[in-house]
């Protein structure tokens, strides 16, 4: 064989190697796009339930309801004003 046919043979193998690395790089950077689209989108979700689970907490904690789920289901009431004992340091 020429030294030309082998040096063609070889220069025609790395363009073909350089092509499908080429393809592979390009479908594994899509993939990897619509990952991270996905994971933003799940983000993206996530946000919004905390927002909506701080509302919540906000709503459960407020001092008004605090005092009315108190008095009604535990029954619980203010002692008269006799009954409370102010104590100085």
């Amino acid at each position: 064989m020429k030294p030309q046919k082998v040096a063609f043979g070889l220069l025609l193998a790395a363009v073909i190697c350089s092509a499908i690395a080429l393809v592979y790089a390009r479908q594994e950077s899509r993939n990897l796009f619509f990952k991270i689209e996905r994971l933003h989108a799940a983000r993206d979700e996530l946000n919004i339930e905390w927002g909506q689970l701080q509302l919540e907490q906000s709503t459960w904690a407020d001092a008004n309801r605090i005092e009315q789920v108190a008095v009604r289901d535990l029954q619980m009431a203010f002692p008269p004003p006799q009954d409370i004992v102010v104590i100085s340091p």
